[in-house]
């Protein structure tokens, strides 16, 4: 048997119980759909806020910069059709501490996604069931009721998940076709019934205000795409990694849903944010971009102005059929990505199972060939972040960061396969190889830096957390616990060490020094520190990767606790 083909054999073995139910539409249809969330709701506001009528050049860099990342998984997803392949494509590469460590920040980032996609429909809908949140200190929080509702709404997603990935794969197509269908209407009716052209150069009032394109500068821009919603937006793309061991075909399936449906989203992204820019009426811009939100005409109540402006933006120009499909489609959307979530953070903690650097209890699969305790897991985990995060917007820069930061290890592991399996049989091999992984590397650890110190310094804090957990794991279950290949994995440490001093040392969030950072260079001057360090980083990488004997163990690993 050559090389390549005892590899396909062992990843055969090793996700055998698995299910390869999703086809090619289903899996398209699935990051799609996970794209397609509450973020789109929320983002067109937010950017425009951010950014100004520069937000539709946010929407294709963030796209761009999506892809570069998903290229390199669309190679380690079709030489490795495993689930959980975010997690366990560092493992085969670097190991057992940096898989555990970019699997943590991987599962806490889907895990509270889950919870975020469920408030934002229950936001939205409390405009017609008041009695689902209230207002606290001006935030939107949970009643006892809305709680109830939001943990049936959970147990509902796993019941489907734990049914099987059939059913969710059909009950997803459905949803994703609703979803597309009225963000395509909405994109219409909105250029044909009102596009302001002064809008895109300023706008008729309070030009002092409003400041031409670009009235925040390119500093705006990239802001933008880490906080207003607009990469968690593309976020998405990962279900066809997360999924490619449930899916027939791999090789075609896997690159045809990470590729398609980022470039899908993002045609549909930028037609909105020009059509919402259009359609803003001349008195939503007379106090400037950044408060377009409290300025709408009409009578509009403040909330819903906020809280829902797309369906706030229908209701001033007159369009209420609109406004009612919006409030509709603003609880189905959101919902159905929830769903996804569901299914994906539960492969994760598979995927952590079976890396061995977490409880073998995790990677048990049922009769129908699901992972139902980390569907378990999953569960309580969402309901757990309910509590203290009771709003979209307060968890969004987080789990941007958090999952576009575990993501980073994607490039370098390509990179690292390249030279430790050089025959291995690669479906898709990427072109380039070198300045894409890099390019997508960059682009990594500058949306992290965009992201603000504000909330950066929340998610090295729940990496530290995540460090005492292994800890307590290791001294619980050393026994049972593999090597945790501490050199080829001390890359990981140097790579957020480095991250965390650099956006503390800088100057997002731009405005004042209220954050903590000390805004010691400027926006120019750390593109050029980051760029500098991410080879840095990606050259300690390469030095201190797994021997390809190693790597050859890993992929041959069998798991005594999947037949159970």
């Amino acid at each position: 048997m050559t090389g390549h083909a005892r590899t396909r054999h062992r990843m055969a073995a090793d996700d055998k119980r698995l299910r390869r139910d999703v086809g090619i539409v289903g899996l398209l249809f699935t990051a799609v759909g996970s794209i397609i969330g509450s973020g789109w709701l929320f983002g067109a506001l937010s950017a425009a806020q951010i950014a100004g009528p520069a937000s539709i050049l946010a929407w294709g860099i963030g796209g761009v910069m999506i892809i570069l990342i998903g290229l390199c998984y669309a190679e380690l997803g079709t030489m490795f059709p495993v689930s959980g392949g975010v997690v366990r494509f560092p493992h085969f590469a670097f190991g057992s501490f940096a898989s555990y460590t970019l699997g943590w920040i991987s599962w806490l980032a889907v895990a509270s996604t889950t919870s975020i996609e469920v408030e934002a429909a229950l936001q939205y809908a409390t405009n017609y069931l008041p009695w689902l949140q209230r207002l606290q200190d001006g935030v939107p929080v949970l009643t006892a009721a809305g709680f109830a509702v939001a943990a049936t709404m959970l147990g509902i997603f796993s019941l489907i998940n734990v049914v099987g990935i059939r059913w969710f794969a059909r009950l997803n197509n459905a949803l994703v076709w609703w979803k597309l269908i009225i963000i395509c209407v909405v994109i219409i009716a909105f250029l044909f019934t009102a596009f302001h052209g002064a809008n895109f150069h300023g706008g008729t009032l309070a030009q002092d205000h409003v400041g031409g394109f670009m009235p925040f500068g390119w500093s705006g821009v990239f802001a933008s795409i880490a906080t207003a919603g607009i990469v968690f937006s593309y976020l998405g793309f990962r279900q066809g990694v997360e999924l490619a061991g449930e899916t027939s075909h791999p090789q075609r399936n896997v690159p045809i849903a990470i590729i398609g449906s980022v470039l899908i989203t993002a045609v549909i992204y930028v037609a909105l944010q020009v059509a919402f820019i259009g359609a803003l009426p001349a008195e939503a811009l007379a106090h400037g971009w950044a408060h377009i939100g409290t300025s709408f005409s009409g009578g509009l109540d403040h909330v819903a102005a906020t809280y829902g402006p797309l369906a706030a933006l229908a209701g001033v120009m007159g369009l209420t059929w609109l406004a009612v499909l919006l409030y509709v489609d603003a609880f189905i959307s959101p919902a159905d990505t929830a769903l996804i979530y569901t299914t994906v953070t539960a492969r994760i903690a598979y995927a952590m199972g079976r890396n061995g650097n977490a409880p073998r209890s995790l990677a048990k699969v049922n009769e129908r060939g699901v992972p139902w305790i980390s569907v378990i897991l999953t569960f309580i985990v969402g309901l757990i972040f309910f509590l203290p995060f009771p709003g979209w917007q307060k968890l969004v820069g987080f789990v941007t960061s958090a999952t576009v930061l575990s993501f980073g290890s994607g490039p370098l592991a390509v990179l690292a396969m390249r030279r430790q399996l050089p025959r291995q049989d690669r479906p898709f091999r990427l072109p380039f190889v070198h300045v894409i992984a890099y390019l997508a590397f960059l682009s990594s650890n500058l949306i992290v830096y965009w992201s603000g110190w504000d909330t950066d310094w929340k998610l090295f804090v729940a990496v530290l957390i995540g460090y005492i957990v292994l800890a307590i794991h290791e001294w619980r279950y050393r026994k049972q616990t593999p090597p945790l290949e501490w050199r080829a994995g001390a890359w990981v440490v140097v790579w957020l060490a480095g991250l965390a001093v650099i956006s503390w040392l800088g100057d997002y969030p731009a405005a004042g020094k209220h954050a903590g950072n000390l805004h010691l260079f400027n926006f120019a001057e750390s593109i050029g520190i980051i760029g500098v360090f991410s080879l840095l980083v990606m050259w300690m990488a390469m030095r201190l990767r797994l021997p390809t004997e190693r790597v050859e163990s890993h992929l041959g690993e069998t798991d005594a606790t999947q037949a159970g």
